[in-house]
């Protein structure tokens, strides 16, 4: 990949003029992607304080727990998660390919049904029209119209693909690439086996469990990483370390992933060669976890200046930081001596959402950050709330991890290691003791999603003032014949 700096003029009017072709739906996506992630938020909120104080708002039976979670879960996963997804990976992909893009009315219909499909899933939950399963619990009817959306945006993306320049293919565009392709084969294999013609008994469990391990493992996790790719060469103006050592790690990822979802059912009903199996294939990430590592921190190494001047490369470097912890923790707690004692604790909890939130959704607020000015040419109207949004989020996930890995391991430790009663006999704590020790990590994660909605108010202020200041001056993005050029290295 060129160095931003060093781009001839006219490879970056070719950027800007890819900018302005697909600039609305690409907007849409965004701004769609942050309202749900408010609304993640709220939802979040509320389920950790019914956590702790099951009398809240008891009287609503739409505001119950279970439903509550649920629709925090979805909204989050494919609320923010799904347009973040395809407004970041697909502005990705068609700059590596080098063209403005055809049919941008076709990206604006799939990012219009996709919003609609989550709504009518969100709001099914909440009424009580939802199902048992985890990550499903959108109902039956939404289904069509999420897997429709999703096929849309992803035959998108292969005809810019298709009909772009030639030139080298670059790893970003294999991990866009593949998170497209494999949504929509893992989403409907686990609705025909889970919700349409569900199977009997231990398939079921599972059946979900590969859903959700995949839906996150070839999902979110390779729009992430395929923004990681784009962005830190980028902005930092040096390659990546090194190009074939990135693709054998999108190659083994592929590979890899699908089989690690049964070790999460060590201990089930199910044959014990399928839960070996899970854990060597979780063990063996190693290699795509230590690719990724490599790469993305040894082209950043010794540019911590422009990482501090940069916003949208601060949030990408704490993302990609955070996907290397997260991953060895998922090694770890793969293994059957800590699977003993962090199963069905705070520290799956945990675990997901160091991945989803350390991880893919602070690479996604980088690439936000890259993105916008260059979509609206208007830059950032507030350096103190990118600022504020960073710190907050910062805080927030540190309070958030440390509150459930410690009280998640401290959870399940006291669920299998016995004490000594008075008389020196072993005995284990009662279950209601148990749950009044985590009561202080709990609350603790309470304050810790505080923290991360100012960050996430933050980010919507800015971006709406951002907003209605370019409506406001008429800027090139919104007015293409007066358009000038937006230099890749400018500070976001």
């Amino acid at each position: 990949m060129n160095s931003p700096s060093t781009e001839p003029l006219t490879a970056q009017s070719r950027l800007n003029e890819i900018d302005r072709s697909m600039q609305w739906p690409t907007i849409l996506l965004l701004l769609s992607a942050v309202v749900w992630l408010l609304t993640a938020t709220a939802f979040a909120l509320l389920a950790s304080v019914k956590s702790t104080q099951p009398g809240f708002l008891a009287g609503c039976e739409w505001l119950t727990y279970g439903r509550v979670w649920a629709a925090y879960l979805n909204s989050m996963i494919y609320g923010w998660g799904g347009n973040a997804l395809f407004g970041v990976g697909l502005w990705i992909l068609a700059r590596l390919c080098r063209r403005p893009v055809p049919l941008p009315g076709m990206l604006l219909i799939g990012a219009m049904f996709w919003n609609l499909a989550v709504t009518i899933g969100v709001g099914g939950i909440i009424i009580g029209d939802m199902t048992s399963i985890e990550w499903l619990e959108m109902p039956a009817y939404a289904v069509p119209l999420l897997a429709f959306s999703s096929i849309i945006l992803g035959v998108w993306g292969i005809l810019v693909v298709r009909y772009g320049r030639p030139g080298p293919v670059y790893v970003s565009q294999l991990y866009v690439l593949g998170a497209l392709f494999w949504f929509p084969w893992i989403y409907l294999t686990a609705q025909i086996f889970l919700v349409y013609e569900p199977a009997r008994g231990v398939v079921q469990a599972m059946a979900n469990m590969w859903y959700v391990h995949n839906l996150l493992g070839l999902w979110l996790i390779p729009a992430g990483l395929g923004a990681a790719y784009y962005l830190i060469p980028k902005i930092s103006g040096r390659p990546i370390h090194s190009y074939y050592l990135a693709s054998l790690g999108f190659w083994s990822l592929a590979l890899l992933t699908g089989w690690g979802g049964m070790r999460h059912l060590a201990g089930g009903p199910v044959p014990a060669w399928f839960v070996t199996l899970g854990i060597v294939a979780s063990v063996a990430m190693a290699l795509p976890i230590a690719i990724a590592a490599v790469n993305h921190n040894v082209t950043v190494f010794g540019r911590w200046d422009q990482v501090a001047a940069s916003p949208a490369l601060r949030f990408v470097v704490f993302g990609t930081i955070s996907y290397t912890l997260a991953s060895l923790i998922a090694i770890a707690m793969a293994l059957r001596s800590v699977s003993e004692v962090a199963q069905f604790t705070l520290m799956v909890q945990g675990q997901t959402h160091h991945m989803i939130y350390a991880f893919f959704t602070m690479t996604m607020f980088g690439a936000i950050y890259f993105m916008m000015p260059r979509l609206l040419n208007q830059p950032w109207p507030s350096a103190k709330l990118v600022q504020t949004h960073f710190w907050c989020s910062t805080v927030g996930i540190i309070i958030m991890l440390v509150a459930l890995y410690a009280g998640g391991w401290i959870q399940g430790w006291q669920m299998n290691m016995p004490t000594l009663d008075n008389y020196g006999n072993p005995v284990h704590l009662n279950f209601l003791s148990i749950v009044q020790n985590t009561m202080p990590w709990l609350h603790a994660r309470t304050v810790s999603i505080l923290i991360l909605g100012l960050g996430h108010l933050a980010l919507a202020a800015n971006l709406l003032w951002m907003v209605a200041l370019a409506i406001l001056s008429c800027k090139k993005a919104l007015c293409p014949s007066n358009s000038k050029l937006v230099p890749e290295t400018a500070v976001s």
